[in-house]
């Protein structure tokens, strides 16, 4: 798989065009810090939206069950295949990752 580091410039219009391909997935969403440990935030819950605000400089998951927001973000690295995004790790100002792991919901 492919890791990429998204540049700055390009998270607004990146993540509104991934948004549109990650409706039908779920997400768990895990913060980690050397301050804070490793925390799971979600676990495998669907998600709703994903965006980036360059005005507020937040980036946003939104799940069916919390908005995760990451505020004043530092870089973006998105682990993605022809078939879509996997995963991605979003690094904060206060230097917490937050890892994104996507996949299909499970078929009845």
């Amino acid at each position: 798989m492919a890791i990429n580091e998204i540049p700055r410039s390009g998270w607004e219009s990146y993540f509104n065009r991934v948004a549109k391909t990650l409706d039908a997935k779920e997400a768990e969403i895990e913060v980690a810090g050397l301050d804070i440990g490793d925390q799971i935030e979600a676990e495998w819950v669907r998600l709703t939206g994903i965006s980036y605000d360059p005005k507020d400089d937040v980036l946003s998951l939104a799940t069916e069950k919390l908005d995760h927001m990451i505020h004043h973000p530092r870089s973006v690295y998105v682990e993605a295949e022809i078939d879509g995004l996997h995963s991605m790790e979003v690094t904060d100002r206060d230097g917490h990752k937050q890892i994104v792991k996507f996949k299909d919901p499970l078929a009845l």
